[in-house]
């Protein structure tokens, strides 16, 4: 795909990292005028505000709606910054655009819609605007990509792409859990695209933004999309998550954005050295993980001759617990270790059961 790069869209939006800003919702023409002006002393390159708000529950704020619009396009104009707002319908589409609105945003529940986000496309056809993805409420990439899809499809090539992490159920340390892998392999398949993160949503509390903001520069993620309030704490939705504008500019004043390459002949000689000695240590993993395996499939075919379930729940509780205190005793992260230790499980039983359905076919044949 080819895809426009946010410097190409024509809105001046400066250079990386890119940071827009505003409100959660537009509340009032005074607070988003407020909220922008402060806003415009701080180094950010677009305003944002929800003008339409997808709530959970019924009777909670769900947006002021179209009178909202041209308050942010006076406070747009105003500061001489683009304004960015969420649609979620073809109507928000046609209204966004009647008030001239210079960029979109699909959110999170639109995107785990492909009805929506088709409609939203088909809406958008023809039209020349760029358009910001979520990634969908659930940790399902192909239907991040497929949103993508839909808008490229219809003519929409100026994408760039918003992580803003994955709803799960429960009290956890985010709101929405980050899972970076995800974004990450977002990338891979579609190197050309750019992606900014949000670290509002992912923290759910302003005490958390700094870290996760700061974490996702150093993924090389292209800018981040942060809300900020005039007063949050009298904000009328997700005021825990919301910021002032001076806190905003301190914030961004204490990232720092690692380069993400170097032409020094030193680093560049070290560093592939480095890479070498991993590839080989990879290339040992693997072959050691294959004879693993091997094992596995001699052991599925003993407990098949034997007319044994491949499921020995002592032994399986053995390894666990032994691998795991390795992992202490050799210092690398249990989290990862418990991952590692339970996906190498699951393809072992997967290997056995294989071997166990070769048997039930051979049953039936008789």
């Amino acid at each position: 795909m080819n895809i426009i790069n946010i410097a190409d869209w024509g809105l001046n939006m400066g250079k990386r990292p890119y940071i827009i800003s505003g409100p959660c919702s537009a509340e009032t023409e005074n607070q988003v005028i407020q909220t922008a002006l402060e806003l415009a002393k701080q180094p950010i390159c677009m305003l944002r505000a929800g003008i339409w708000k997808p709530r959970t529950r019924p009777n909670a704020f769900e947006g002021v709606g179209e009178p909202g619009l041209p308050w942010l396009k006076l406070a747009g104009r105003t500061t001489g910054l683009p304004v960015c707002v969420e649609v979620a319908s073809p109507e928000h589409v046609e209204l966004a655009l009647k008030y001239g609105i210079d960029t979109l945003w699909i959110g999170a529940r639109s995107t785990a819609n492909p009805f929506t986000v088709q409609a939203i496309a088909d809406a958008l056809r023809g039209v020349d605007i760029p358009v910001f993805i979520k990634n969908p409420v659930n940790p399902d990439l192909q239907l991040w990509l497929g949103a993508i899809e839909r808008l490229y499809n219809a003519g929409i090539h100026k994408i760039a792409a918003i992580h803003r992490g994955f709803s799960v159920y429960g009290q956890h340390k985010y709101r929405n859990f980050p899972q970076w892998e995800i974004p990450i392999e977002l990338r891979r398949l579609l190197p050309n695209i750019e992606i900014l993160c949000d670290p509002s949503h992912i923290g759910g509390k302003r005490e958390s933004l700094q870290e996760i903001a700061q974490f996702a520069l150093n993924l090389d993620f292209d800018g981040l999309m942060i809300e900020s309030h005039i007063n949050p704490d009298a904000a009328w939705s997700d005021m825990a998550q919301q910021i002032t504008p001076e806190k905003l500019g301190q914030i961004l004043l204490e990232l720092t954005k690692p380069e993400a390459s170097t032409s020094d002949p030193i680093f560049l000689n070290k560093l592939e050295n480095l890479r070498r000695n991993i590839d080989l240590l990879d290339f040992q993993v693997l072959d050691l993980l294959a004879k693993r395996m091997d094992l596995v499939k001699e052991i599925g075919a003993f407990k098949k001759e034997n007319n044994i379930t491949i499921l020995q729940i002592e032994r399986w509780a053995e390894i666990f617990k032994s691998r795991m205190a390795l992992s202490n005793s050799l210092k690398i992260d249990s989290t990862f270790i418990e991952a590692l230790i339970n996906a190498i499980h699951q393809e072992s039983i997967r290997q056995q059961t294989k071997i166990m359905n070769e048997k039930m076919t051979g049953l039936k044949k008789k």
